[in-house]
């Protein structure tokens, strides 16, 4: 990776680092605002709120086909443009989502949107990184994150206040919004290089695809984390019609699960470096508890309070996952990473899925709950199948992920 920490002075890491966060945010924001959102969306398309939630669906599998394709693909293109690239790709399709007439074309908006996500994570990590000293790259990355953490403490709610207030196609406008203002930051202060280079060779990246390690852990994450979804997609439908809570109070309620996960994701990362699959099982059993006990709290509304406080503080396994498939990606790092978003969003298509059977078929909003519990307990049992795997590994590398 090419060190720009010494570059010339015109370049300000601080300006393109809080660009490229600005872009987590606008990220973030219509993913999981989408959720919060679903009751609104319904109402608007004439549709339900089971039928809505494919909407979702569809966003993540744009990420889950965008991000390796356009990983592999654009592995020589120059950061710089290729980023400005997604971003408008990103800002025109939040934009018709804006103004889509009906269920169908929504669904068209929603996948085209989720195509740039994966891949500007990945690409913008790598930008982070090279702005900095080798021995400040972690920290880089991570304030690229924190605008996707943020995103669940403001632009959630934000776009829950805009959904209720104006109208739901407002929080997608305000979307697009944030791409043009990010695109338009990284072409001005983003240095221009370098392309992907030797060190990006698309055949060589593809190596992630043959290594059992890589999937098998990917897998574990797409199945485990789609219970976390399961809940999150209906938790706002929850709220209102299960709990009774106003209208005015629940973006309360997702702020404070937003505050959550930003702590579960220090937490998370804490223990990643410490006692790595230790903590997967463990954050795997107490998400399986909290899950089966929300049939039980749907109700009270401090009950939810607590619920939504631990589901935020026990979200983190996606940092995990990552830490995980750092250890046993090899050369391959930068597919592996856009890989981890995909199995991310395919959580993030599995879970409200699986969770709309069951309430289409009249078991109402809690059982996400019952659903959840099954996805992640599947999730925990693939990541046993894949330790196992591990240790029937003949050669090693010395960076063993056994901890």
């Amino acid at each position: 990776m090419t060190d720009l920490a010494t570059a010339p002075a015109h370049i300000r890491p601080g300006i393109i680092q809080f660009a490229l966060a600005m872009g987590g945010f606008a990220i973030g924001t219509t993913e999981f605002a989408s959720m919060s959102l679903l009751p609104y969306l319904a109402r608007g398309l004439g549709i339900g709120e089971a039928e809505a939630s494919h909407v979702i669906s569809a966003y993540a599998l744009g990420v889950v086909v965008g991000a390796p394709v356009i990983a592999v693909l654009a592995a020589r293109f120059e950061r710089r443009r290729l980023l400005v690239a997604l971003m408008g790709l990103f800002c025109v399709a939040n934009l018709m989502s804006a103004f889509a007439p009906d269920y169908g074309t929504m669904l068209l908006f929603r996948f085209l949107s989720g195509v740039p996500h994966g891949a500007y994570f990945g690409i913008a990590a790598l930008m982070a990184a090279s702005l900095v000293a080798p021995n400040q790259r972690g920290k880089a990355v991570a304030r690229l994150m924190l605008g996707l953490t943020i995103a669940t403490v403001l632009g959630v709610p934000m776009s829950n206040v805009l959904g209720q207030s104006v109208g739901w196609r407002w929080a997608f406008a305000l979307v697009a919004v944030l791409a043009a203002v990010t695109g338009v930051l990284i072409l001005t202060y983003a240095p221009r290089g370098p392309k992907g280079g030797a060190s990006s060779d698309p055949l060589r990246e593809l190596s992630a695809l043959g290594n059992r390690q890589v999937l098998l852990t990917l897998l574990s994450g797409a199945v485990g984390f789609g219970g976390f979804f399961a809940i999150y997609t209906y938790l706002a439908s929850i709220l209102l019609e299960v709990t009774h809570l106003r209208e005015d109070v629940v973006p309360l309620y997702l702020a404070v699960m937003g505050i959550g996960m930003t702590f579960g994701t220090l937490i998370a990362g804490w223990a990643a470096d410490r006692a790595l699959n230790l903590s997967v099982f463990l954050l795997f059993a107490i998400n399986i508890g909290l899950m089966l006990s929300l049939p039980a709290l749907a109700g009270q509304a401090w009950g939810m309070l607590g619920f939504v406080v631990a589901m935020g503080l026990a979200g983190g396994f996606p940092i995990l996952g990552q830490t995980r498939l750092m250890l046993v990606a090899g050369e391959a790092q930068s597919l592996a990473a856009s890989l981890h978003h995909s199995a991310f969003n395919v959580a993030n298509a599995l879970g409200p899925f699986v969770a709309s059977l069951f309430i289409a078929r009249g078991y109402g909003f809690p059982s996400a709950g019952y659903v959840g519990a099954a996805l992640t307990l599947g999730g925990a049992i693939i990541y046993a199948i894949t330790l196992m795997d591990y240790r029937r590994i003949p050669a090693r590398s010395a960076r063993r992920p056994e901890r």
